[in-house]
């Protein structure tokens, strides 16, 4: 079962926490490009919604309110579980400005979805391989 996570109620993060191999199979990940990072902060946009099946690692997603925020580092991919619904629970911790900032977790054998125009920052405590793919009715053209 997935959990939606995020910093507003149009931009969540979905997390499917470790789907049954049907579920798997049935979206045929393995024809997805992959990406990897070392463990840092990465700040992302998301231009397309992107769906990623981490294979390794761990990261905390943190939701970026800031307007002025921008994309660094590469970018080209880029807890506890709720035991009742599968999914990952949403944290809260003061953010850098002193306003709270939502995070969520979500690690090997994850799926996430990640929302057009969502800006969020990973934190990767442990390195990440993935495969992932973009949405292609995102983009504008």
């Amino acid at each position: 079962m997935a959990a939606d996570h995020g910093c507003s109620r149009s931009l969540r993060i979905r997390v499917e926490s470790k789907p049954p191999e049907t579920r798997l199979s049935e979206i045929d990940f393995k024809c997805w490009p992959k990406w990897g990072c070392p463990p840092g902060r990465y700040q992302l946009k998301y231009e397309a919604e992107q769906t990623c099946h981490i294979v390794r690692g761990k990261v905390r997603a943190y939701c970026n309110t800031s307007s002025s925020s921008h994309m660094r580092g590469s970018s080209n991919g880029g807890g506890e579980g709720d035991a009742e619904d599968g999914g990952e629970e949403i944290r809260r911790k003061d953010g850098d400005e002193g306003e709270p900032a939502e995070y969520v977790e979500f690690g090997a054998g994850d799926l996430v979805t990640i929302p057009k125009g969502l800006r969020c920052t990973w934190d990767v405590s442990v390195s990440v391989d993935m495969f992932y793919k973009f949405e292609s009715s995102s983009f504008p053209w």
